[in-house]
């Protein structure tokens, strides 16, 4: 099994529900915390080709919806606008290789793990 990496913007419940999904079952996963560290371009775009640039902005955000990357819809325009603001992402982004889920994922979860 890959490392898992965990992107985390900003706690909310299915980032903690998603933390204690993994340390029940005593998995380590490497948390990044996205106003320390940044996501790359090269990160941005796997995030991108395994669920979707709609699926990765949360649109439903307070936050997010002052911002105008909210209401772009190119890869060209957005993948700038995260680099500078990840925090428009959804949280938790979890990756593992070049699969990754948005949100709670549990049953995805369970396949990285058995493999």
């Amino acid at each position: 099994m890959s490392t898992i990496q965990m992107y985390i913007s900003k706690k909310n419940f299915d980032v903690q529900k998603a933390q204690r999904f993994f340390k029940e079952r005593r998995i380590t996963v490497q948390e990044l915390d996205l106003k320390k560290h940044k996501p790359g371009e090269r990160e941005i775009r796997v995030m991108i080709a395994a669920c979707g640039i709609d699926a990765l902005i949360d649109r439903e955000d307070k936050k997010v919806k002052e911002h105008p990357a909210c209401y772009y819809d190119r890869e060209s325009l957005l993948i700038p606008a995260i680099m500078e603001c990840p925090w428009l992402l959804k949280a938790p982004v979890l990756r593992c290789g070049n699969k990754v889920t948005v949100g709670l994922c549990t049953e995805e979860w369970l396949k990285w793990i058995e493999e």
